[in-house]
């Protein structure tokens, strides 16, 4: 995204290779977000994935509705530059949340949700090798 947002700000794209890096941005950014869904919230207990999920999708849905006023005035402003610096940012943050991923996550390929991290319902605890 960073590399586009880039490309877009010195007008070296044009509208196929545009779309092509934005197709390319989503296809990897709707692949890490689908992981992210899927993976993130399994080291937390049941009950406490359900809420969070309920409330991160909250959140989402309320910062959401301010994106196209932001968009508009990044568009607004005249020029590619502003637009691209938005692009810019947003691909910034992506990497930063790539690198805390990387650095926080946990391993959890091939291991059942509940050695993981078993309902709280159950009272057992999750430890890094199995449950105790």
């Amino acid at each position: 995204m960073v590399l586009v947002a880039a490309l877009f700000a010195n007008g070296q794209l044009t509208a196929l290779t545009q779309t092509i890096g934005w197709a390319a941005i989503f296809f990897f950014a709707s692949a890490a977000a689908s992981a992210a869904y899927l993976t993130a919230s399994e080291v937390f207990p049941l009950e406490v994935r359900a809420t969070a999920i309920a409330l991160f999708y909250a959140f989402g849905m309320v910062f959401a509705a301010g994106t196209p006023w932001l968009f508009g005035r990044l568009i607004g402003t005249g020029g590619p530059v502003p637009l691209a610096m938005g692009y810019g940012v947003a691909g910034l943050l992506m990497v930063a949340a790539g690198v805390v991923a990387l650095r926080l996550g946990i391993d959890c390929e091939g291991r059942s949700l509940e050695s993981i991290s078993p309902p709280i319902s159950t009272g057992l605890v999750a430890t890094g090798t199995g449950i105790a």
